[in-house]
Parts: C-alpha cells; structure tokens; sequence
C-alpha cells in the first residue's frame, strides 16, 4: 500500500480524508493544516494523524494529496515532487500556466507520476459513455449550481467551468482555434455566470455556460456527432445515446424512422448503457495508485491538467 497524506483539511480535505482510508490502494499516514482549530476537531473526530508542518508530512509519505487553496498548489507541489514524492492536485492544477509547466518539468524531472482532481471524468454517468463519443462537432454544457459562499473567491470559469472544459479538451481530438466569452459579477468580485464558445480547428464547436447564482442544480453535456446524439447528466448520474442508422427497406411497424429532404431515411434507436453507482473521488484516488504501481500515465495527467487551466484562463481574458 502506498502511504498518503493531505495538504488542506478544509470541506474537501476532510472529504478525501475519509476516502484514503477507505482505500485498500493507500495507508492514510495523516494531515496538515496551518488552521489549529480545524486540526484538532478533525484529530479528535476522525482520529487522523496531525502533522506539524507540511516538510514533516512529504517526508513520511509516498503520495501527497493536495487540497489546499488554489493559490498555495504549486508551492505545496513543487516540495512534494522535489522530495520524490507523487502528487495529486485538486483542480485547477495551478494558478497560472507557468507554475503548471514548471510542475510537468519537475516531475519528468523528478521521476515521479501526478494527477489532477478533475472528478468528472469519473463521474459514473460520464464513464458508461465517454468511449461512444467519437469526432463530436457540436458540444453544448450547462453547469449551474446554487449560490455557496465557498469558492467565490475565484471566478466561476475555475469553479465550475473547469470541469466541462477538461471532459470537453479530453474527447475533441483537435488544438483550440478560438475562444469568446462573456461573464458577469452579479454578487462576487469575479464573474458568477459566464457563458463562452470555443472553437475547435477541426470545426468542432463547444458552448459552455456556467453559473453559481442559479435557483437548481444542474449539471448536463450534450455532444452530437454524426449519426449519434450523447446526452450526460453529471448531476443525477444518467445517460442517453440516440444513434441513427439507414432504415431497412421494411421496417417493423414500432421503428422510428426519419426522412430527409432528399429522402434519405434513418432509423432512430436508442443505446442507453447502465451507470453503475460509484464514488468518483474515490475512484480518481484509486486510479492514481493504479497508474504509480503500473508505472502508467494517470486518467488525468498534468499535461491535460495544465490544458484545461490554459483554455479557462483564455476565458476569463475575453472578460476584460
């Protein structure tokens, strides 16, 4: 088992706590975090091993679990991978491009493997169809969320957004060619909704809207490609795949069938996969273990997470 310790005990932290030692991947050495307070009501309620500095705690793990704010990851990180040690980062990876390219070089450097906590790609809903996606060219995503205090200090390109950019970049096999956008503060000092339209060179096209001042929760991806049509609800974990085929010269009476106007007929039929229940953090956190015993690249690499930061960054550029 591979011994693993948090950075940041915060509402995440505490979440990734529980999970590391429910891992039968990881043996959870314990935890630091500079709020004192906090530390002792973990400690005393979950028994976790406090440590007294973050060096204490690198030096007596394998892997380092970071979750501390975002402003604090690459210096965290850069200590971690120095000391040899592997490196999962919430997202986003960094607060800027450069500290996530000085990341990747440390750790090519350092030989050691790191992953960044872009959940969804684990999300259950988003697994049974990820690989019926093929060539998309038009994406649409929704992600609203209710108002939380939490997170507003950053704008919600990197709260929420993020995540719809990196399953996006993860299925488009093509390089960005144009990003436009547009965001709103209407209680934060950053943008609480922001919609943006990213434009593949291959002709993909992905509009994404985001918002953390909505009445409901939503989470949804629609991505249509030819002869198919992939429906993701992250939020209530389902899936739909309408896919098209040349209709048969007779048809049974119950099949849907399409005609166009140059009377090509299609036959519409539905290919809805089962979305078994799973725990995406956990499962993002087992992987990672997986991918350093294997000595393969992690579901969600540096590289990929660096991407995803870049493509947001544009974003809120076209803000100003």
């Amino acid at each position: 088992m591979l011994k693993a310790g948090v950075l940041g005990a915060g509402h995440l932290g505490k979440i990734h706590l529980r999970l590391l030692e429910q891992s039968t991947n990881y043996n959870l050495v314990g935890f630091y975090d500079p709020n004192k307070e906090q530390v002792a009501a973990i400690a005393e309620e979950f028994g976790f091993t406090p440590f007294d500095s973050a060096e204490a705690l690198i030096d007596a793990v394998d892997v380092i679990d970071i979750v501390t704010p975002t402003f604090a990851h690459f210096e965290v990180a850069k200590k971690a991978i120095k000391a040899g040690k592997h490196v999962f980062i919430e997202k986003p990876i960094t607060n800027t491009v450069q500290e996530a390219e000085a990341l990747i070089e440390l750790a090519n450097t350092y030989n050691v493997k790191g992953q960044v906590g872009h959940v969804e790609r684990f999300n259950p809903a988003y697994t049974s169809v990820a690989k019926k996606i093929d060539n998309p060219m038009f994406i649409e995503a929704h992600r609203l969320a209710e108002f939380n205090p939490r997170g507003t200090d950053v704008p919600v390109v990197l709260d929420l957004m993020i995540h719809d950019i990196d399953a996006i970049l993860s299925v488009v096999n093509s390089e960005v060619k144009n990003i436009s956008a547009s965001g709103v503060s209407v209680i934060s000092e950053t943008p609480d909704i922001a919609n943006a339209r990213i434009e593949f060179e291959n002709g993909c096209v992905a509009n994404l809207t985001a918002s953390r001042i909505s009445l409901k929760n939503m989470r949804k991806a629609r991505f249509f490609q030819k002869d198919a049509y992939i429906s993701v609800d992250f939020f209530e974990k389902k899936c739909e795949v309408v896919k098209m085929k040349d209709a048969p010269e007779q048809p049974d009476d119950f099949a849907m069938i399409l005609q166009n106007a140059e009377g090509v007929k299609k036959q519409i039929y539905f290919d809805n996969p089962s979305v078994p229940s799973n725990n995406a953090i956990l499962d993002e956190l087992d992987t990672f273990a997986e991918a350093i015993k294997n000595d393969s690249t992690p579901i969600v690499s540096l590289e990929q997470g660096k991407k995803a930061l870049e493509v947001a960054l544009q974003i809120i550029a076209c803000f100003n």
